[in-house]
Order: C-alpha cells, then sequence, then structure tokens
C-alpha cells in the first residue's frame, strides 16, 4: 500500500512539472524606430549649384 501512495504521489509531482499551456507563446513585435530626415536635403545641392552658375554667368 505505501508502494502505490509512493507511486501516485510521484506521478502527481512529475506530471505537474511538465504542465504546460496549449496556447501560443506572446511574443512582441520590435519597436523600429526611423530618424526623421528633411526632404529639402535633396534640393538643396540643385538650389545651389543653380545660384554657382546664375552667378558665374552673371559675370
Amino acid at each position: 500500500m505505501k508502494k502505490l501512495v509512493l507511486a501516485a504521489a510521484l506521478t502527481a509531482a512529475a506530471s505537474t512539472a511538465f504542465a504546460g499551456s496549449l496556447a501560443d507563446p506572446i511574443i512582441e513585435a520590435p519597436v523600429i524606430v526611423e530618424e526623421a530626415s528633411s526632404s529639402s536635403a535633396g534640393v538643396l545641392v540643385p538650389i545651389l549649384i543653380l545660384v554657382l552658375v546664375a552667378a558665374a554667368l552673371a559675370d
């Protein structure tokens, strides 16, 4: 009888050690931070070249 109780106790302890959920684990998406860039940076160089050409033609 003692062996039966001991076996039942060990079985109960072992089953709770492997108990788990059937639900999928919640994985949070990584946070992506984009740096803000100025849209006028692409326009600045052509305008500067235009000013230099205009100054060269004015002479």
